[in-house]
């Protein structure tokens, strides 16, 4: 993300206390929040992207993480781990149900935190996420929350094209949508972000 993401991780760890707790963390490819794992006593990390996994791997060599994570590379609802807290970390609105997932989360961990895109964020449209932030949220509401808060951020592009590179992944939808920015540069876009414990 292009984003200040040290801001994002010290609202999620203020967010919730993961000290001395064994963490579920779904969506964990690519290791951009993992510090909760310095405070954790365990991290199992699950993301069905094998290529996100192996960037997971690196972030937490890099870090000196290793003993602390245990990876898994397969389907979130088919692992039996159980745990004290399970962290859907900007991988909600990507599943299929996300209330399935939410009901398979509290038969994992007592505790269930959710840190995702928030509905009406303009970041979620141009990537073209925007109905799938609202349903997991819609989701996230059906359940008894606890607690919840959501941040505005912005994410930064300095040229057109890096904005492009970014979203590319996206598909078709998501180009189509930023092409208003193709002239311009030091782009900004607001990017709204939220937490729920469960």
């Amino acid at each position: 993300m292009a984003t200040d993401l040290h801001l994002m991780i010290k609202n999620l760890l203020s967010f919730y206390d993961f000290a001395g707790r064994v963490i579920i963390s779904v969506g964990a490819g690519g290791g951009q929040f993992i510090e909760y794992g310095l405070v954790a006593k365990k991290v199992i990390a699950i993301d069905n992207d094998s290529t996100a996994v192996n960037k997971l791997r690196q972030s937490i060599e890099e870090k000196g993480l290793t003993s602390k994570f245990e990876l898994m590379c397969g389907d979130f609802h088919a692992t039996q781990a159980r745990g004290d807290v399970v962290l859907f970390e900007f991988s909600l609105h990507e599943m299929n149900d996300p209330a399935a997932a939410l009901q398979r989360s509290r038969a994992m961990a007592p505790d269930t935190v959710v840190f995702d895109h928030s509905p009406g964020s303009e970041w979620a449209y141009y990537i073209a996420e925007d109905e799938k932030v609202k349903s997991s949220w819609n989701a996230i509401e059906s359940c008894a929350i606890r607690k919840s808060i959501h941040y505005d951020a912005i994410q930064r592009f300095a040229t057109y094209q890096e904005l492009y590179d970014k979203v590319k992944p996206q598909g078709q939808a998501s180009i189509n949508r930023i092409k208003r920015f193709e002239s311009a540069r030091d782009i900004t876009i607001p990017m709204k972000y939220g937490i729920a414990l469960l």
